[in-house]
């Protein structure tokens, strides 16, 4: 019965859901992902859908993106830009470029296995057909290649800004300069962090921002 019991509270949640009822359906979908653990890209793309409807944009926003992270789509990424643009945000491109990068992103990880696997074949072919030099010169720029698509397609946190006014500082502390704010629901790529601030991209440099302004989703 433990166990039947999140399945009943989803099916009555998906009822009131289809008939328009979204913030009473909100609550299970809510402990299906933060206490359940149970967060399928469908999901959260109904969460998102159910917040943009109650007119919750920072939730729909986080929903939005953590369905993206789960599961990069063209169609989810133009909904989030087009909500971006809707409430004047940063950090969402429209571009080609991007939606390219977003078609790159979704088959990743299976890129990359794809990848390795041919580099470990090849260099036991290399080994057992004691191969000449030439032979690793190419299977270095193999491997070079193999670098290349790890540095530039690997998929990069963002963090979206939780609170309205989040400052920007151009190093790690409050004796910083401060470069500018940001809106809540702006998205930084996170570069990294250093104690209680993360280090982001914000207009093609890195600046700072504090851990309790910034939601990360991977």
């Amino acid at each position: 019965m433990p166990v039947a019991a999140p399945a009943a509270n989803l099916g009555r949640a998906d009822s009131l859901f289809v008939a328009g009822q979204y913030a009473a359906a909100f609550p299970d979908y809510r402990r299906q992902v933060w206490e359940q653990r149970r967060a399928s890209p469908e999901l959260l793309l109904k969460m998102a859908y159910a917040q943009q409807q109650l007119e919750h944009y920072p939730a729909a926003l986080l929903y939005l993106s953590m369905a993206q992270a789960r599961q990069p789509r063209v169609r989810t990424w133009r909904q989030l830009a087009g909500l971006a643009t809707q409430h004047r945000l940063v950090g969402y491109p429209t571009t080609w470029q991007q939606e390219l990068r977003v078609q790159v992103q979704r088959y990743f990880y299976s890129g990359l296995q794809v990848l390795l696997a041919g580099a470990v074949v090849g260099a036991m072919w290399l080994l057992w057909r004691r191969s000449p030099r030439g032979a690793w010169v190419g299977y270095l720029a193999y491997v070079a290649l193999l670098g290349t698509y790890l540095h530039f397609l690997r998929p990069v946190p963002a963090g979206l800004v939780a609170r309205s006014g989040a400052v920007l500082m151009d190093g790690p502390g409050a004796g910083a300069a401060w470069l500018s704010t940001a809106a809540m629901g702006d998205r930084l790529p996170v570069l990294g962090r250093q104690d209680i601030w993360y280090r982001v991209q914000w207009q093609q440099r890195e600046a700072f921002v504090r851990a309790t302004d910034l939601l990360v989703v991977e």
